[in-house]
């Protein structure tokens, strides 16, 4: 039996990125019922990939209950449909067999990652008020991608001195206001950028300097995006809703690494249901953003456990 469900999880607070604003999380669950086992995963359907929940929903639907892992790749292209899917069908695996899912991959026992924390777009005052408060986390990511960031760095670096920090521009610079920008985030010890122009637009990073490593984001979605970012990034972000699920995650890792790219591994805003099976890729990437749950006034049960040594694997009880 497939069962498909859509559920909405209240945000701590509004969370803004350059695209709009949310206040909760929507979110579409699957259960796979085999032999007595239920196989569980969560998706995020995603506007800017032409997602909703309906069509997510409707997707999810049309596939036949028994399908396997093999079969769903073929019969889904990569996105959040697959992703619910293809996370669930492990968690049923893993559950038959008796065995964690992180077993059935071949992988060594996963360990805590430390997450990136993530900061909203909002006005420079804010962001250092959110800057000052969360100023204690090792990683902080600011969501930018306006014409107007330069305050908000400034700001964010002020209310969190000693943090390490990430960018992220949601493809919303142009080259010029990239190349502007890059230094000053340098001078400002940034780690790293997330995605500075639009993907398919992206062209000029791959004949301008870049001072600091650029992260694809939009522009990475599975194995088949990787010819398309040689000599413009330097980075790809492993995300489940893009590539579609653990499978190919896994498998874009492998051949991201192959080709010399470094790894991070992000999220969209889901539960604790949606991170379990990424901090399986997660393990040993250079940057990790699997902060969904810590950004929620209300998640799963049971959650995945968070400390200072980051976000730690999944009990058998949530997934896998």
């Amino acid at each position: 039996m497939l069962k498909v469900r859509q559920k909405s999880f209240r945000l701590a607070q509004v969370f803004t990125i350059a695209r709009g604003s949310k206040t909760a999380a929507d979110v579409v669950s699957v259960e796979i019922s085999r032999d007595g086992r239920v196989g569980r995963g969560e998706c995020v359907p995603y506007a800017r990939y032409g997602e909703t929940l309906a069509s997510v929903q409707a997707e999810i639907e049309g596939l036949s209950y028994d399908i396997d892992r093999a079969a769903l790749a073929a019969a889904l292209p990569a996105g959040a449909a697959r992703n619910a899917v293809d996370c669930a069908l492990w968690d049923l695996e893993s559950k038959i067999a008796g065995k964690r899912a992180w077993e059935l991959a071949g992988l060594s026992a996963p360990g805590p990652e430390v997450t990136a924390y993530t900061l909203s777009l909002d006005t420079p005052e804010k962001m250092e008020a959110q800057a000052r408060v969360n100023a204690a986390r090792p990683l902080l990511k600011i969501k930018l991608g306006t014409p107007d960031d330069m305050p908000r760095l400034e700001a964010v670096r002020r209310g969190a001195p000693d943090a390490a920090i990430i960018v992220d521009a949601n493809e919303g610079w142009s080259a010029e206001v990239y190349q502007d920008l890059a230094h000053h985030m340098v001078r400002l010890g940034v780690k790293m950028v997330e995605q500075p122009l639009p993907a398919g637009e992206d062209e000029m990073l791959a004949e301008i300097e870049r001072p600091l490593p650029v992260c694809a984001d939009e522009s990475c979605h599975d194995r088949a995006s990787l010819p398309d970012l040689k000599g413009k990034y330097d980075m790809v972000n492993i995300k489940l809703d893009k590539t579609g699920g653990l499978t190919e995650a896994l498998a874009l890792r492998e051949a991201a690494i192959a080709e010399g790219y470094e790894i991070m591994i992000g999220c969209m805003v889901g539960t604790s249901l949606a991170m379990a099976p990424a901090v399986l890729v997660a393990q040993g990437a250079a940057v990790v953003d699997l902060d969904g749950p810590l950004l929620l006034a209300e998640d799963r049960n049971p959650p995945l456990s968070y400390d200072e040594a980051g976000v730690h694997p999944s009990t058998a009880a949530l997934w896998g």
